[in-house]
């Protein structure tokens, strides 16, 4: 019988810009896991209701004081720059971390500025549901995405007044997920524009940025470079670039995409104005929409305190944090049980958010037979639920957590 080994490296090989392996480990697994057609409804049902309040909260926070924006954790660097509504969406491509519980799927985060998963589900997804024989959960939502993008641009176009602009779509040269991720949509977008590396494009400031052969560019798509971490970079003379490049958005001369209402709901603190509205029992949301909140997203707070009081075992996350760097995990008595190794955040601001388990899930991999935890990434486009997908790895999940494709099960009860 073919090795494992050597069925998963002949299906990868034939994926065209992807990336099977991560920092020298197995990423793609050469496996399947199922869900029926009622988890697929439930997790989009879920991802739409979740999605709106998110939404609706975004306009709420777009209009307060910016002295509670900082104290939400938003570096007063970005305030300008997150009033700005440049779009009709509040993020183009945004993806909700679920996580399956009993009789629902809880919201843990929204990656709604820079999500990655994309081209796994969109579209190797498909091709591994296929080899083992499966519907794809994800069929027809590469063309939502494309459409997506494409109106994003369109509507980034209109705002800045240009009837022809031109559109880079730029990414580090050297990180081969990222630059193969904006691949994937700049090749989905299918009309005029160029990639550039991020190393490759200058900036003036106060007039524009530009190409290495001194074009002006109107419309960056950033989908993998972070506004926390942009608003920090600066050049060998130390000028600030990254901050310069917020400017030229608020000037009008410069549009990105994800817009900047998506690095409004990136900060986890979010979640803890969602979860103490919803806990006043706030008119601000519907009755309807307290109902969502009470059974989709956790109790989430500024301080661990509640969870202290009730006995609750909780867990601590940086509110720009990603892939699990610097979470910690407490028991009910308040001690830390267990951390990521990871510590790049602990200079910032964190949430509490109540402690869910991850459900675990058997799976194949060049080790053998592997159990492991199971984290549900649901993507919203423009709004609208889209594709979803398993990662596999601990009771944290992180850059070094595994893609388990996932096909349609033939009967009630995959999961």
């Amino acid at each position: 019988m073919e090795s494992y080994q050597n069925k998963r490296k002949s299906f990868y090989n034939k994926m065209n810009h992807f990336w099977p392996d991560l920092y020298g480990e197995e990423y793609a697994l050469y496996d399947i896991a199922t869900i029926d057609q009622k988890g697929i409804e439930d997790i989009r049902l879920g991802t739409r209701r979740a999605g709106l309040i998110f939404f609706k909260a975004c306009h709420l926070l777009r209009n307060v004081d910016d002295q509670i924006l900082i104290d939400l954790g938003f570096p007063k660097e970005t305030l300008y720059f997150l009033r700005l509504k440049t779009i009709r969406t509040e993020s183009v491509i945004a993806r909700l971390d679920l996580i399956h519980t009993d009789n629902t799927y809880k919201c843990i985060e929204i990656n709604s500025d820079t999500p990655t998963f994309i081209k796994e589900l969109f579209d190797v997804n498909g091709h591994a549901a296929e080899e083992f024989g499966f519907d794809n959960p994800n069929a027809g939502m590469d063309q939502q995405l494309a459409k997506a993008v494409r109106e994003s641009i369109i509507s980034s176009a209109k705002w800045l007044n240009e009837v022809e602009p031109y559109i880079v779509f730029t990414a580090h040269d050297d990180n081969i997920e990222d630059k193969n991720t904006v691949l994937y949509l700049q090749n989905l977008y299918g009309l005029p524009a160029k990639f550039i590396p991020l190393h490759k494009l200058k900036i003036e400031p106060g007039k524009g940025l530009f190409d290495e052969h001194g074009m002006r560019i109107n419309i960056l798509y950033r989908q993998t470079f972070p506004i926390e971490n942009l608003i920090f970079d600066e050049d060998m003379n130390g000028n600030k670039i990254g901050q310069w490049l917020l400017e030229l958005v608020q000037a009008r001369k410069l549009a990105i995409i994800n817009p900047p209402s998506a690095f409004l709901l990136q900060n986890k603190a979010v979640q803890a104005v969602i979860w103490g509205l919803h806990e006043s029992g706030n008119d601000f949301f519907t009755k309807d929409e307290h109902s969502w909140i009470e059974e989709y997203f956790l109790p989430t707070y500024l301080e661990p305190d509640p969870f202290l009081t009730k006995g609750q075992p909780y867990v601590k996350k940086p509110v720009f944090g990603r892939e699990g760097d610097t979470v910690q995990i407490f028991d009910s008595s308040g001690k830390l049980i267990m951390e990521e190794a990871q510590k790049t955040y602990s200079d910032v601001l964190s949430i509490y958010q109540q402690y869910v388990e991850l459900p675990q899930i058997t799976y194949y991999c060049e080790k053998g037979k592997r159990k492991g935890h199971k984290l549900i990434g649901s993507f919203m486009i423009n709004g609208q639920p889209s594709a979803i997908g398993f990662r596999v790895g601990g009771e944290i999940t992180n850059n070094l957590s595994c893609f388990l494709p996932v096909g349609v099960s033939k009967e009630k009860g995959g999961q």
